[in-house]
């Protein structure tokens, strides 16, 4: 489908350094700093994991969830290159640019995570690499699609600086990176949901299952369909643009076709494994399961007649509600229901909680300075 009609991106303009920007930067500045300390110092002395949670919520919100977030250029990659749903074209470039930013930020955050970060690059190396591991699965498609989203993010580098002729060879070989750019997502989405069987008993019923590669796969696409009208809404309000909702109309379609689809396996899926009744019973995994449900089921309401697909209000709460849900998922499967064995317990410490806030005001800001200065959201057309 040919992409003549749309607007060619151009850079937004105007100033970098606002008080939301120094807000920004303040709280990554803050993250920098607890990060200092962290590699002075140690894990120890900022966080609260311990032997029986060795995963805190740096890994949880960095990798499994970051990595979620950051799904809008996988999503909107596979419909107007995979499917040829041209119409999607114009928000290509800005969810791949906030696509660049999680993951580049989930894959840095790997040398803060562990305690060893010196040895970061055995994962790479073959002597040392554990080829049937599902971590090193992971590790290697993340640091490979890492990689790949800054090819297909080139060419606004490209158009910026003028070398046409550069991108026009680019261009030609474009297709195979884009290829690798919805393969390499698909395959670590449902590793990490692999990573989670692999825990076996010690993960609780309501969310241990076989299923999970498919159910972690299947919220990353609808995350990813939410994270752009979610972006798109913050971007419209943030820098006056009008919204477009003749795309985040049917985007919204999509969303909630996805979105029942996996609320069937999933109910499915815990009938079909009698984990039913751990939904009722009077436990925090219980009431943890029916927030993170009810985050699910909410988009569903919310756009349920093709009139509240047309309000942005209603568009902008269900994308958050699903991201919510999203990140509830991974919470509650990562933390909440895993049970590591009597006497251990963890709750983030405030500078874990600070470093994650940091992290994100970082990709944000890099999101607003480079819409400013590079070519990526569309031109306003003048009348």
């Amino acid at each position: 489908m040919s992409n003549a009609h749309h607007p060619a991106p151009a850079p937004l303009g105007g100033k970098l350094v606002t008080p939301a920007t120094v807000i920004l930067a303040a709280l990554a500045a803050i993250a920098f700093i607890i990060l200092g300390i962290r590699f002075v110092f140690g894990l120890g002395s900022v966080t609260n994991i311990n032997d029986g949670y060795t995963w805190g919520i740096w890994v949880v919100y960095d990798v499994m969830i970051g990595s979620a977030f950051a799904c809008g250029g996988y999503t909107m990659a596979m419909l107007v290159y995979i499917f040829n749903k041209g119409e999607y074209h114009p928000m290509v470039r800005p969810a791949l640019l906030a696509s660049l930013f999680g993951y580049t930020l989930a894959g840095a955050s790997v040398i803060f995570d562990l305690g060893r970060y010196w040895n970061t690059w055995h994962m790479f190396w073959p002597g040392y690499a554990q080829v049937n591991s599902v971590m090193f699965e992971v590790a290697v498609c993340i640091t490979a699609y890492i990689v790949v989203m800054w090819i297909e993010f080139s060419p606004a580098f490209l158009e910026k600086f003028g070398l046409k002729d550069l991108k026009k060879k680019l261009n030609k070989v474009l297709f195979l990176i884009i290829a690798l750019g919805v393969l390499l997502p698909s395959m670590h989405q449902s590793s990490l949901g692999s990573l989670l069987v692999v825990f076996g008993y010690q993960v609780h019923p309501l969310w241990q299952t076989i299923m999970l590669p498919l159910l972690y796969l299947m919220t990353a696409v609808t995350i990813g369909f939410a994270i752009v009208i979610f972006e798109a809404c913050l971007s419209s309000s943030g820098f006056k643009r009008p919204l477009e909702m003749h795309i985040l109309t049917k985007l919204s379609r999509l969303m909630t076709w996805v979105l029942a689809a996996y609320l069937a396996v999933r109910l499915i899926d815990l009938a079909v494994r009698g984990a039913l009744g751990y939904m009722f019973e009077a436990s925090v995994e219980a009431f943890w399961f029916w927030v993170e449900m009810a985050l699910f089921i909410a988009p569903l309401v919310l756009l349920a007649k093709p009139a509240d697909r047309m309000k942005p209000a209603k568009l902008f709460i269900a994308a958050l509600c699903l991201l919510l849900a999203g990140f509830m998922l991974r919470i509650n499967s990562y933390l909440v229901g895993l049970e590591t064995g009597p006497g251990w317990h963890y709750f983030p410490s405030v500078p874990e909680i600070m470093v994650s806030i940091g992290m994100i005001s970082l990709e944000i800001l890099g999101y607003i300075v480079l819409v400013r200065y590079l070519p990526i959201l569309p031109k306003e057309e003048t009348i």
